[in-house]
């Protein structure tokens, strides 16, 4: 007969795994709809007559709304609920998208990115602050590893489906396909239970002066800055790599492509890997510190040496791995670091570091590859990992500290 207390678990299990599907499905259409534009951008740009840059003004307000607007939805989150705002993004992207399917000027198209910005802006403060209190200590670092996942396949699965809807029904059905993928989500976290709190946390300020100062300590402002270090990174590794190999290493565009596919897929079989490694240890700052750190190696390599492109592909594909190990990790320092009752709000600033370097990064790699220094894309990217290193590193040390001095006092 099953007692009590093991009926009580399974319970609690099957709770936390459902919470978790539904957010990480929440974080599938996040990156999804990400790519919604570029890769429709094409057919809109026949559809609405324009040129690419008018289509790239687009993606840059998608850009700057949402990262202007991520940390006080942070704040927002961790005033009324994760929950509630993350269905309200889900709809808003969803509506959006779905109505540029019924129009057919550039107009429209400025408004949809705009909106779907704002949507985006949603789901790293909701989906952590819902993951963080929901979901049981041992498991925190899996959690945020399958979240994580959730996001790469999104990102994976994007191009084949609105491309493939595209050719079979045009692109007003692509985009209405889009805007119900979010909507459907948004449905099943309606129809689901809210999930039950794992920990009691104290309640964050109410008012918002006290809210900033709450959450804006030390260990947050340089969290932003450790996010910043990796949108840069991979902003050369992902954006500029294949142009950059091509240029330096003497090999095919297929090969590139090729390096850069073994990137993306090490980063996602990485981020599962993570997820254990995450929750059999403490010491996060210093496996994001030897991750980043074997990472940077890999790149110095790329960056000195002329390789096979056989190599290549496995160098990127190494280096993929490794720096997608240490996401988990880099989820639980944030985690550790949020005040109580902040976590939406902590995750909230942290993550505008993604928006900061993925505005600075591209620049900066193209004005490489404009002035012939194809090489210094890498040698760029390398520099970044190795600050992110130490930075780990640092972070470990003075986590460490702490608890010497509570243990001290």
């Amino acid at each position: 007969m099953v007692s009590d207390i093991e009926e009580h678990t399974r319970a609690r299990q099957a709770s936390e795994t459902q919470t978790l599907v539904a957010v990480s499905a929440a974080h599938l259409v996040s990156h999804f709809y990400i790519l919604v534009l570029p890769v429709l951008m094409p057919l809109l740009k026949e559809r609405l007559n324009v040129g690419y840059f008018e289509l790239g003004l687009a993606l840059t307000v998608f850009s700057v709304v949402s990262g202007l607007t991520q940390a006080p939805m942070g704040f927002l989150v961790d005033r009324v609920g994760a929950r509630l705002v993350l269905i309200a993004g889900l709809c808003l992207g969803g509506l959006a998208y779905m109505a540029l399917g019924f129009t057919g000027s550039y107009a429209a198209l400025l408004t949809v990115a705009f909106l779907a910005g704002l949507a985006n802006c949603v789901y790293h403060p909701a989906n952590y602050a819902i993951l963080a209190d929901a979901i049981t200590e041992s498991r925190m670092g899996r959690a945020f590893s399958i979240h994580t996942f959730a996001g790469f396949l999104g990102g994976a699965i994007a191009p084949f489906i609105l491309l493939g809807i595209a050719k079979l029904h045009g692109l007003d059905a692509a985009l209405f396909f889009a805007g119900l993928v979010g909507l459907a989500i948004a449905v099943v976290l309606v129809a689901m239970p809210a999930p039950a709190s794992r920990r009691t946390r104290g309640a964050a300020p109410r008012s918002a002066k006290g809210a900033i100062t709450h959450v804006l300590t030390p260990a947050i402002l340089s969290l932003t800055g450790f996010f910043t270090l990796i949108a840069l990174s991979n902003s050369a590794m992902i954006s500029f790599s294949v142009v950059a190999l091509i240029a330096s290493q003497d090999v095919t565009l297929v090969a590139a492509n090729a390096a850069l596919t073994a990137f993306l897929a090490g980063s996602a079989f990485g981020v599962l890997a993570g997820g254990s490694l995450a929750d059999k240890t403490r010491r996060h700052g210093d496996v994001a510190a030897v991750g980043f750190g074997l990472t940077a190696l890999i790149t110095l390599l790329v960056t000195t040496l002329t390789l096979p492109a056989a190599v290549l592909v496995v160098a990127f594909g190494l280096g993929g791995f490794l720096s997608g190990a240490i996401m988990p990790s880099r989820d639980m320092l944030v985690r550790k670091a949020a005040p109580p009752g902040a976590a939406g709000s902590a995750f909230g600033i942290v993550s505008t570091g993604f928006n900061i370097g993925g505005i600075i990064g591209p620049m900066l790699f193209g004005w490489l590859m404009d002035h012939g220094s194809p090489r210094g894309v890498f040698a760029a990217a390398c520099a970044f990992m190795a600050a992110t290193a130490l930075f780990g590193f640092m972070e470990e040390r003075r986590v460490q500290r702490g608890k010497a001095a509570i243990a001290g006092s």
